[in-house]
């Protein structure tokens, strides 16, 4: 017999699903939060049932479950544990430990890919066409990469796994994933996340309009509440907002907070880690202690959410050699224009700044962290561009 304790979200599903087609009903599967994972290993070991081996994926444990572990082992038990998050990788000094971040390939992996690998290498399990697919989905999803390849199936297989029970969801794969035909969802399927689609895109306009912008420990961060699709609104709102490092999602009802960032020199699992969380370098959480509410919720609370930049403009346009207009909270304008040596200037109310930079991108930064300006609409830059003609008309 086995017991798998696993996560509670795509990845964790993943593996009790390969799991079961692995070992059918010698595999009691159980899902666990990230808080409640150590509870359920404590009781686990407790029970001192060596005749049946504890599996875990996609979580670790802590330093006291660590010791029973190997009390537990000592005692003849059984225990793997299968991890890809780099703060698990001190369990490699265990025997029973497995923690792979990164393939030989280079490519990130996940739990689910981890445990698939391992199942077929001891002989659980025999791949099918159709599982090999379903979990390349779930790792391109669980480690993000699935945006950068352009595999929007991925997401889509994450939105389908949320519109229903675990149970519905488990039921449906492991008939699917048994068939040596391609990985497809099917007419309803489709229709459905069509659906869902429509729901998260109304969503996300939604909460861009809710977000404010803090420093935090030097970094300076989105923060935003929402209790939904929290991957794909932290993408685009970083993507969106480029001079943030990283995105804040605040779950009070979950009391959890989420860190996404689209930088490849920000590590949101560090900035979990000092709440006690982790995660990936790119997507992590953490409950949401007195900290964390003190440094997002109190700290954001008396702040005005950002205003978004002016969408499809056609000639207040960035990096434009005619230079570019924004406006801050206060009411003042600052124009951003190239000047000698390829560099940058600005001008605050049609006074030139001090301060110059190196690439466009460079100044709006600057511009958008210290006066929190946005784009504003081609009528206005117009209007802008024929006042300061005036004014050089009149020699002012």
């Amino acid at each position: 017999m086995y017991k798998l304790l696993s996560h509670n979200d795509l990845d964790g599903i993943g593996c009790g699903i390969v799991a079961k087609l692995a070992f059918g009903d010698d595999v009691n599967v159980r899902y666990n939060s990230v808080q409640m994972l150590d509870r359920e290993v404590e009781r686990f070991l407790g029970e001192g049932n060596t005749g049946t081996e504890l599996i875990i994926t996609d979580l670790s444990v802590d330093e006291e479950n660590e010791t029973r572990i190997e009390e537990f082992i000592k005692k003849g038990g059984k225990v793997t544990l299968i991890d890809h998050h780099k703060t698990a990788l001190h369990l490699n000094e265990y025997e029973w430990g497995n923690v792979t971040v990164e393939q030989e390939d280079g490519k990130l992996t996940s739990a689910t890919s981890l445990l698939y690998a391992w199942l077929i290498d001891k002989g659980f399990l025999e791949p099918t066409r159709a599982a090999d697919e379903f979990v390349e989905l779930v790792r391109q999803y669980d480690t993000w990469e699935w945006e950068k390849n352009g595999n929007d199936k991925a997401r889509r297989l994450n939105a389908l796994f949320f519109m229903g029970s675990f149970d519905e969801f488990e039921s449906k794969m492991l008939e699917r994933l048994q068939s040596d035909s391609p990985f497809q969802f099917d007419p309803f399927e489709k229709q459905l996340l069509d659906m869902e689609d429509d729901k998260m895109a109304r969503y996300i306009r939604k909460k861009r309009r809710e977000m404010v912008q803090l420093e935090h420990e030097g970094l300076y961060a989105g923060v935003v509440h929402a209790e939904s699709y929290h991957s794909e609104l932290g993408n685009e709102l970083g993507k969106e907002n480029p001079h943030l490092d990283y995105i804040v999602i605040l779950n009070m009802g979950g009391r959890k907070v989420s860190f996404r960032t689209v930088h490849d020199d920000v590590d949101v699992s560090q900035v979990a880690g000092t709440f006690g969380g982790g995660g990936h370098a790119k997507a992590s959480g953490a409950s949401m202690s007195k900290e964390a509410f003190a440094s997002y919720v109190e700290a954001a609370f008396q702040k005005e959410p950002l205003r978004e930049d002016a969408r499809h403009t056609r000639y207040n346009l960035k990096e434009s050699p005619f230079g570019t207009i924004y406006r801050a909270p206060e009411g003042d304008l600052y124009f951003v224009h190239p000047i000698e040596d390829g560099r940058w200037g600005i001008e605050r109310n049609g006074r030139t700044q001090d301060e110059t930079f190196a690439t466009f991108f460079d100044a709006e930064k600057f511009l958008k962290r210290e006066r929190s300006v946005w784009l504003l609409n081609d009528d206005q830059f117009v209007k802008f561009l024929l006042d300061r003609l005036q004014k050089a008309e009149k020699g002012e």
